[in-house]
């Protein structure tokens, strides 16, 4: 039913019909809601006894499985009708079966290539770090290729100075042998 206004709509006075969706029923409504003191929500009452606390224990055990109940049952419903509306005729069953299968090839689609891209970057990591390992792997052998050439050179350097320094050392105590051999055979000769 349309409102219907009176000669006086400038006050904002409607006849007894309901008012809904209309300019005066706004500014009647927004002129009671002026006039009204504004709501305050609830405090929570603190049970003061052990009586009263108890009974607020009493109803929350009760409520909540109630409340939960009766949401489930809106979701149910909500759902079933869902359902009812989607497949009550072969039409609108076989258009969502259609862009169910659009929608499963659409992800398809998009997890192969997710997988594709995780492959790929897989295989450069692995190829990158077997690159690295035998970089590192080279540059190992070479440093400790290079560090046994120089002890080595180090150590026949060092085994040809100490055989000279040795058979100079023996050819000297072999001279001053035959040189105090020498001197004795002169003195005993000379002695005897």
């Amino acid at each position: 039913m349309a409102p219907t206004e009176n000669n006086s709509a400038a006050t904002g006075a409607t006849t007894a019909e309901p008012a809904t969706g209309t300019a005066t029923a706004t500014a009647t409504s927004t002129a009671a809601a002026k006039k009204a003191p504004p709501r305050k929500p609830a405090a929570p009452a603190t049970p003061s006894t052990p009586v009263e606390r108890a009974q607020a224990y009493a109803e929350k055990a009760v409520l909540v499985p109630v409340g939960a109940a009766l949401i489930a049952r809106e979701r149910v419903i909500a759902r079933v009708e869902d359902l009812i509306d989607t497949y009550t005729s072969r039409e609108k069953a076989e258009a969502q079966l259609r862009a169910r299968q659009r929608r499963l090839e659409s992800d398809l689609k998009k997890f192969e290539r997710r997988g594709t891209t995780a492959r790929n970057r897989l295989e450069r990591e692995v190829k990158k770090t077997r690159t690295k390992l035998e970089r590192n792997l080279r540059q190992r052998r070479t440093r400790l290729e290079r560090d046994v050439k120089t002890l080595r050179r180090d150590f026949e350097k060092q085994t040809t100075t100490l055989r000279n320094d040795l058979s100079t050392r023996f050819e000297s105590v072999s001279d001053r042998v035959e040189g105090l051999r020498s001197k004795v055979q002169e003195r005993v000769g000379t002695t005897a």
